[in-house]
This record gives C-alpha cells, structure tokens and sequence, in this order.
C-alpha cells in the first residue's frame, strides 16, 4: 500500500511523526503536510498564488500551503498523479469534535482525499494534558487495516477522536454521530503600540452533550469516538419543507 499522511498543525508536528511511524505496518508513507500550523482552515485551497514544495526528507515534503493543498500536490506531483490506497489526516492536536470539524483543517483534508477517489480517514488525540501520541497511532493503524480490510462507503470519511490517556484501552471505541458542543462568542480588542486595534477571536466552551451515542459524549466519558461523516450536505430531511415554500412543491407536481 502507499499511505499519504497530512495534517493542519505543520510538517514537524509530533502528532504527524507519530502517525507516520504508525501507518508504515500498511505500507509506504508518502508525508505531504503543510510547512507551518495551519489549523482552523476548513476545506480553503489555495488559488490566487503558487505553492512551493519543500523535500525536508525522504519520502517527507513541506508545502506552503494548506491541507488541502497539500493533498492535491501530494496526489499529482509528489505521487505523479498515482492515486495513493489510502490518505490519512492528523494526528491532530486537540478534538475535532461536534461542531468544530466545520472548522477542522485536519478533517477536510480527508474529506478532499474522499472527493479525489481515496478511501480517507482523520485523526484527532483530545487535549488533556500527556500528549502521548501512540495510543492514536496504533488505533490509526488499526482504522487503516479495517479500511483496507472492508472499504467505506462512498462519499464516506471516518472521524475519529482519541481520549489523551496513555493507557488507552484500544478496544473501547464507540461508532458514534456528530454531537454538539457549546462555546461563548467571543472577541477580544485590544491596542497595538501605534494604538490600533486589533482582535483575537475565541471563546469558553460553556456546554457539553453527554449522549454517549455522539462523538462529544463518547470521548466525555473517556471512549475513542468513531464517526462516520459525508460528503453530501444535504439536509434530506428539509427537502419537503423547504419545497412547499412558495408554491414551489406545487410548481413541481403540476408539470
């Protein structure tokens, strides 16, 4: 097998190196990351400038540009165009939890892997203090013989989040659906030297789900929390109601 390997949080992030060092019982592992942290950019590719590539070593390249970014040049230049069997994303510094994986640099990475033909997954280790990154790797390799083992779904990514404790049980993992998570909107201002403002954006998680049954309230109660997300962002569900606005169910049945 060959493995890309990318991540948000920079090309020398631990979590990334961990990873790496995990996969390689899958295969060859090609690294394609961004060459600075690069969290909280979503699924944003880069158009209205170059990307440069920067061998740091073999089979391990910096690019100044986003994960997603990284997994395109990854594919088509570093790969020359040879689909990889496998892309995997992380391992991220902190969850990717609830609604944060909007956000989640590390996430849509996997996503673009996905889109691209790739089966893909992302993999996050849950802050709390130890920061030991082999438990999540050894259950990424797990993930990754599964994957290789049965496939996924089209249109299908797995999410997968990783309580920080060393002595990770690899056997309690609950397949789970997004959750929700609660933060405090919050900006701050403040003044430069020269007396301009400027801002910083963020704010105090305020709420958590406890339902077990979501990503949230699994990691919560110290379970590696699996979840299964699509590309489709639909909302099936709404499709009905937001014919009806208008007539526009009407329109439709009448031709």
């Amino acid at each position: 097998m060959i493995i890309l390997v990318t991540n948000d949080d920079g090309v020398n992030a631990p979590g990334i190196q961990a990873l790496a060092r995990a996969m390689k019982g899958l295969g060859r592992v090609v690294v394609a990351a961004p060459d600075r942290e690069r969290s909280a950019v979503s699924h944003s590719l880069t158009l209205h400038h170059p990307l440069r590539i920067e061998r740091v070593r073999e089979d391990c390249y910096a690019i100044d540009g986003t994960p997603t970014d990284c997994i395109h040049l990854g594919v088509h230049v570093i790969l020359k165009g040879k689909k990889p069997d496998l892309i995997v994303s992380g391992i991220n510094r902190g969850g990717n939890l609830g609604h944060n994986i909007t956000y989640s640099g590390t996430v849509w990475a996997a996503m673009e892997g996905n889109m691209m033909g790739v089966p893909s997954f992302a993999m996050s280790l849950v802050e709390a203090g130890s920061l030991d990154y082999g438990p999540a790797g050894l259950f990424a390799l797990k993930v990754g013989r599964w994957v290789e083992r049965n496939g996924l779904p089209e249109g299908t990514i797995l999410n997968v989040n990783v309580p920080d404790n060393p002595r990770q049980d690899l056997e309690k993992f609950i397949v789970t659906r997004q959750g929700c998570r609660q933060f405090l909107e919050s900006v701050i201002e403040k003044k430069d030297p020269r007396e301009r403002p400027y801002f910083w954006i963020g704010g105090d998680q305020v709420s958590v789900e406890e339902d077990e049954e979501t990503d949230v309230g699994a990691v919560g109660r110290g379970y590696i929390s699996v979840t299964p997300l699509h590309s489709d962002l639909t909302d099936h569900d709404a499709l009905d109601a937001v014919r009806s606005w208008n007539g526009v169910r009407e329109r439709k049945d009448n031709t």
